[in-house]
């Protein structure tokens, strides 16, 4: 009764399901794996957060930034030089600035420092000559520039769109480190920016989407099973009534 399993058209569907499968829960595993590194490293951040503040590491020591390291205070040595701005950035609802000095360090390299948050309309402080000590949050290099700012070639000169090597490249002439730091203190008429959450360190939107996905995966598994099953037993049923002369509508 089940030999038409072994026809070229019964071939082609078992085949496809015994890739379907396995495919189906492949996936949703890796969605369930991913979700479960979240969470792992959503745990790791809330207990470096209750052991209380790291001390403060030469720079050198933190990098590259990473989610351990991500709000680590860091130290570096060097000299102020080219500043910038970058706009739209709130503040607790407010809008304004960042102010961005790079610190030109011994090893040839320069470093964004965030001096400070700035409220709209108003005009920066100058940074300090002579060589500075600088203690700060360490911050990854930005993928994406804030909301309704524009990139390079829409800003006008001595701002920025977003925070990283990339944007900062050809603007000046030493090598750009791919992170910056955001002060502890901020100079007068500033507010310190306080360090951003490592991405995907929370449990946010994203971490939801990856169970979800689990869960569609592992029910198209089970749609294909059903499915195939379903197709079996109707298959069945026809060619049972075929040898006994009945016609199926």
């Amino acid at each position: 009764m089940y030999r038409f399993l072994l026809t070229p058209r019964w071939w082609g569907i078992n085949l496809f399901v015994a890739l379907a499968i396995p495919f189906c829960v492949f996936m949703g595993t890796w969605q369930l794996g991913r979700f479960e590194d979240r969470v792992d490293t959503h745990r790791a951040a809330e207990q470096r957060t209750e052991a209380g503040p790291q001390p403060a590491a030469p720079l050198a020591e933190l990098l590259p930034v990473d989610q351990s390291t991500s709000g680590r205070l860091a130290t570096a040595a060097g000299r102020y030089g080219e500043q910038f701005t970058v706009p739209g950035r709130e503040l607790e609802g407010r809008p304004g600035s960042y102010v961005l000095t790079l610190l030109h360090t011994d090893t040839g390299r320069a470093l964004p420092v965030v001096r400070g948050w700035l409220p709209a309309g108003a005009t920066a402080p100058p940074a300090p000559a002579g060589e500075v000590t600088v203690t700060g949050a360490l911050q990854a290099s930005e993928t994406q520039s804030s909301e309704g700012v524009q990139t390079a070639g829409g800003l006008p000169s001595g701002q920025l769109g977003m925070i990283s090597a990339a944007s900062l490249v050809n603007l000046v002439p030493d090598d750009v480190y791919d992170a910056w730091i955001t002060l502890t203190t901020a100079p007068e008429g500033m507010r310190p920016v306080p360090a951003a959450a490592p991405q995907g360190s929370g449990l946010d939107l994203k971490a939801f989407q990856n169970l979800g996905y689990t869960l569609e995966w592992f029910a198209f598994a089970g749609f294909v099973l059903f499915m195939w099953f379903r197709f079996v037993r109707r298959e069945a049923e026809t060619a049972q009534d075929q040898a006994l002369g009945l016609d199926r509508v």
